[in-house]
């Protein structure tokens, strides 16, 4: 059973993909994910890595209850995702936002598109009112609430895509590659919110990405490959093992990697290094 901190437990998960050879007239069978066990804490900012096909997306859909695990079990917020009566708590708990938010936007206008899942859920209307206000508030979309979302850039839109999942009121927001689809500014802008909503308004973040730089902030991340766990540790550990993330096929944030090669010619740099900063700091500690 899960603890009362716990938002997310898995245990011993396996999901299992079945596709049919038209021309051998056989059926195959794919492990996403191969005996995942997973907790994630109330208020945490888990980062989760891994190149295509290594799990990550299959565990989020199981989180939100897109799929459900073919063996084992999850709980989140206490409830078993294998039950469909608790299919919708579940969703209205952890809310996902996908890679493209052309996929999530259906409004005409800004504000009409975060009031679509909180009147979906029968919420009063003085209470949507209000969720909107706030939700567009926090992601910083003020000056756009009678804007056409199809007039916002790749960011903009993806902090509404955001916006509506908060007018839900989840504990946890699982967000997979939110920003593969934006270009730098657009990237910063939906990261910033990112953690403004976990650090100020304490929703669990579950954030998969394949940019090394997006992670540095988390509490937590978990590298995933051929549907296993594979590393599970903060930031500055996990970054400290260069040679096991390359060997997974992974890079590492561009300063950590520069740490790592100023080591290999003979410097005494820490291994870890994850901003401009610490690395700023440590050489001028060199003599």
């Amino acid at each position: 059973m899960m603890e009362m901190s716990q938002l997310v437990k898995g245990e011993n998960l396996i999901f299992e993909y079945h596709t049919h050879n038209e021309i051998e007239g056989a059926d195959d069978t794919t492990k996403a994910l191969n005996n995942v066990s997973i907790n994630i804490e109330k208020g945490e900012f888990i980062a989760i890595l891994g190149h295509n096909g290594s799990g990550k997306s299959t565990l989020a859909k199981l989180i939100n209850v897109l799929l459900k695990p073919t063996e084992g079990t999850l709980w989140v917020k206490g409830l078993d995702t294998q039950d469909d009566v608790n299919m919708w708590d579940i969703r209205q708990s952890a809310g996902m936002v996908f890679q493209n938010p052309d996929n999530q936007i259906i409004g005409t206008m800004v504000e009409e598109d975060v009031a679509f899942g909180p009147e979906n859920l029968g919420v009063p209307s003085d209470e949507i009112r209000q969720r909107v206000d706030e939700s567009i508030d926090i992601v910083g979309m003020n000056d756009f609430k009678e804007h056409s979302p199809n007039k916002l850039s790749g960011g903009q839109k993806q902090r509404i895509a955001i916006a509506g999942v908060m007018a839900m009121k989840p504990e946890c927001i699982i967000l997979d590659e939110p920003t593969a689809m934006l270009d730098p500014k657009g990237r910063q802008e939906v990261l910033k919110t990112v953690r403004t909503l976990n650090k100020e308004e304490d929703i669990t973040i579950i954030h998969i990405t394949h940019y090394m730089e997006e992670t540095i902030d988390a509490d937590r991340i978990i590298v995933m490959d051929q549907g296993k766990i594979v590393m599970n540790d903060k930031p500055k550990e996990i970054f400290k093992d260069v040679e096991k993330l390359k060997a997974l096929n992974l890079a590492v944030p561009q300063v950590t990697e520069l740490a790592y090669l100023l080591q290999k010619e003979g410097l005494n740099i820490p291994s870890g290094i994850l901003t401009i900063d610490e690395m700023v700091g440590e050489l001028c500690q060199l003599k």
